[in-house]
């Protein structure tokens, strides 16, 4: 694979000449593929992007009527960060307010954002960008942020009778849904029970870990598009 020269900039498109695959030993611009799998591994490249894999729970699945219950983002090989809803803010009748204003400071943090059926007329980034226009707070605006689905790279590289996140783990065996959600846990958390609350965050946290393993399987089939947020 050539790299796309068209989209780099002149200083991305030297560095990659100046750089060698581990494989074959050819410049990165002739071999773009091998930079794009061996990425993660190059300590000097100064392009790098920073990859968050992302996944909220809510209360439902409309932005006017339902709430983010917690969201959470893992870094590429690296630690979660997010949090849940507190049982006072729930109560207070607060809800996501101040939860959605620190969950896109954390979006900011990356250059990527990875998820499951999170872009444009899908679930996660809309609902939040939903809540945002709620609540007054500034949601990061075109070009901000790119966005990778694993929907997309599901459906378009794999032949599953689902593309639903576990059903993509169970094909690959990759852990999955340890935390399965359940009609009474998820009603006790929407009313502020604390250990249902954390039953919750536990189900999130799982669900980006899976996805970044994942991401992992099926990225290496298909070109990085730098698709907007």
């Amino acid at each position: 694979m050539i790299a796309p020269v068209e989209r780099l900039k002149k200083e991305e498109i030297i560095w990659l000449a100046r750089h060698t695959c581990k494989k074959h030993r050819h410049s990165y611009l002739s071999h773009y593929q091998c930079y794009i799998n061996e990425q993660a591994d190059i300590i000097d490249d100064p392009y790098k992007e920073r990859i968050g894999f992302f996944d909220i729970e809510a209360t439902g699945l409309k932005g006017n009527w339902d709430f983010c219950l917690s969201y959470a983002i893992k870094a590429l090989d690296g630690d979660v960060i997010g949090r849940v809803l507190t049982p006072g803010e729930i109560k207070s009748y607060t809800f996501d307010k101040k939860l959605v204003k620190e969950m896109i400071a954390s979006l900011l943090k990356f250059d990527r954002i990875v998820g499951h059926y999170i872009r444009d007329r899908r679930f996660d980034l809309p609902f939040v960008r939903s809540r945002a226009l709620k609540w007054g707070i500034d949601f990061p605006e075109y070009r901000a942020l790119k966005v990778t689905d694993t929907y997309d790279l599901a459906k378009n590289k794999l032949c599953l009778h689902s593309n639903r996140l576990e059903a993509i783990c169970q094909h690959l065996g990759i852990p999955s849904k340890g935390h399965r959600q359940e009609p009474d846990i998820w009603q006790r958390a929407q009313a502020g029970e604390k250990s249902a609350l954390k039953f919750t965050w536990d189900h999130n946290v799982e669900d980006v870990i899976s996805t970044e393993a994942v991401w992992k399987r099926l990225n290496k089939f298909s070109l990085k598009r730098n698709t907007s947020i």
